[in-house]
């Protein structure tokens, strides 16, 4: 009878889902397990720190609207993962984590590296499950995939002890279930009476608005979403997550008018999204306590979570806004709202040459703003921009549009610092032709800097720019403690490491170092611009928590 090892199952079942690409560090018990898939096709990058495999691999399913992999040795290994996948479960990504363990066998004897890693895993992931038999192992693989993508996606951890993957079963005692990637993703549909009730309250509303999040991209509902906005003329806004679903030069999209369509909004219709911190919690003073609150989930306590919603739609983003826009049908037209579009289009017409204005500044040392511009000029409308920092990030998403789904990643709302290279490095190896660009602030870039020899090893060129103001955050008062970093030479240090490095000083210096580094990732090799940054610049932006200063 023909025996198989536990690691060569598992590198069976990871190519049965359709895996072509695993983010890992070397180490016990997984290294096996690791050479097993490659032997399959997966391939391997291994990387400077597993918290940068854990985000490198949420980029990953961002971009692919797929699973990400990652993987971590027993013990450090797999608990530096942990950074990474809580951002991924707040951020609703699909990643599926697999970590080495100790010996089941030695479980609870103080074995080398031993530690209760299913217990450290389960209040970061979606679900979190131990392999507890051998020949079980792809059935494992595939229900971990399948939970990462069902309902709300999110991560999924897997525990791999070591005795496990190395011990021989027999071949015909394997079950293989039909993998999960294969299987079509269920597209939940609306209760018919509450699609109605909807376009009932629309149809008798003033200002309408739509806010739409990241689950329009997991459902792969964009063009759903387009239709429904251009047939009913309904101005639309998204989180930072789900931006790119409709490119932001669209007429109806009134990035200057934001805040009036907020407050004098009398209908708002939530796709995908959560009412949560980034929309104030949908209440006043930035909403009306007038406003009807239309809500579109996949999950239904999602919409238990929020007191501004009257409406709920449980069901797939793109069903939903398919009924919607088969019910609005004749009742709904272009003219219905135009008045409400044209006073927020004089709006937008009003500001936009100020806010221009101030993006044009030829300030030293260079304000972030004139960064953002030369940026935002500067990379095609299909790149994928990743950003990253306290600073630049709020100055790039007031400034740098999105025109495709999927193709603006940030460290959402976890709001955690170190993500823009990683998630670079992941998008790149995710879509190798497509332009990637990382905006990054200096002292978040810090924290996973050495993903750069990761780029170079694995000949994924990308363009990384830092807005190098010296510190962690403005500090016009220099009154918070440990602020700051010094003026670090970035550029040195990725020409250390084989990149093409420049250091900027002057804004007029910008749009040239710009040119140069993107002639440099376009023959093969990553390219750092290090911009030194008005460290007195500071973004204004929502007040996130009652401490925020």
């Amino acid at each position: 009878m023909a025996l198989v090892s536990g690691n060569e199952l598992f590198g069976r079942a990871l190519a049965r889902q359709g895996v072509d690409t695993m983010f890992y560090i070397m180490g016990g018990p997984i290294n096996e397990a690791l050479l097993a898939a490659m032997a399959h096709g997966v391939r391997g990058i291994d990387v400077r720190h597993e918290q940068a495999a854990a985000m490198m691999a949420q980029a990953y399913a961002r971009v692919r609207c797929r699973p990400g992999v990652c993987l971590g040795a027993s013990g450090p290994g797999t608990v530096n993962l942990t950074t990474g996948l809580a951002n991924a479960l707040i951020d609703c990504a699909p990643v599926v984590a697999f970590g080495g363990a100790s010996p089941m066998s030695a479980f609870q004897t103080g074995a080398f590296q031993e530690i209760d890693q299913l217990a450290l895993m389960k209040p970061v992931t979606k679900h979190a499950d131990r392999v507890l038999d051998t020949a079980r192992i792809p059935e494992y693989v595939d229900r971990a995939f399948r939970i990462a993508m069902s309902g709300k996606p999110g991560p999924v951890y897997l525990d791999l002890p070591g005795d496990l993957l190395y011990r021989q079963v027999e071949e015909d005692k394997v079950f293989w279930p039909e993998p999960a990637g294969q299987m079509p993703l269920a597209r939940t549909p609306a209760d018919a009476q509450r699609i109605q009730e909807v376009v009932d309250g629309l149809a008798r509303a003033k200002k309408p608005v739509i806010l739409s999040g990241s689950g329009v991209i997991w459902s792969q509902a964009a063009p759903a979403l387009r239709e429904f906005v251009e047939k009913t003329g309904i101005p639309f806004y998204t989180t930072p997550q789900g931006r790119g679903v409709i490119p932001e030069d669209h007429p109806w999209c009134f990035a200057q008018g934001r805040s009036t369509a907020f407050k004098e909004a009398d209908f708002v219709l939530v796709v995908g999204t959560r009412l949560n911190f980034v929309f104030s919690h949908g209440k006043p003073p930035r909403f009306s306590s007038r406003a009807c609150f239309a809500r579109i989930d996949i999950d239904p306590t999602e919409l238990q979570t929020c007191q501004r919603t009257n409406l709920p739609l449980v069901g797939d983003a793109g069903t939903v806004l398919r009924q919607l826009s088969q019910a609005a049908h004749g009742r709904i037209g272009l003219d219905h709202f135009a008045g409400w579009r044209s006073q927020l289009e004089a709006i937008e017409q009003a500001k936009a040459p100020a806010a221009e204005a101030k993006l044009a500044s030829d300030a030293h040392p260079i304000h972030p703003l004139r960064l953002c511009k030369e940026v935002r000029d500067f990379i095609p409308q299909n790149a994928i921009l990743c950003v990253d920092g306290q600073e630049i990030l709020n100055y790039a998403r007031q400034t740098i549009p999105s025109y495709m789904p999927g193709h603006r990643l940030n460290s959402g709302p976890f709001g955690t610092m170190g993500v823009g290279l990683p998630f670079g490095v992941g998008a790149k190896a995710a879509c190798p032709e497509a332009a990637v660009v990382v905006l990054h602030g200096d002292g978040s870039f810090g924290l996973n800097a050495m993903e750069l020899d990761t780029a170079v090893r694995h000949k994924l060129p990308l363009l990384v720019i830092i807005s190098l103001n010296g510190g962690w955050t403005a500090d016009p008062d220099k009154v918070k403690p440990g602020r700051d970093l010094g003026y670090t030479r970035f550029d040195l240090m990725a020409q250390a490491l084989g990149c093409h490095g420049e250091l900027v000083e002057r804004a007029e210096d910008i749009q040239g170092a710009l040119q140069r580094a993107a002639k440099a990732v376009a023959q093969g090799q990553v390219a750092l611009v290090n911009v030194v940054t008005d460290w007195r610049a500071r973004a204004t932006t929502a007040s996130f928590t009652s401490f925020s200063t």
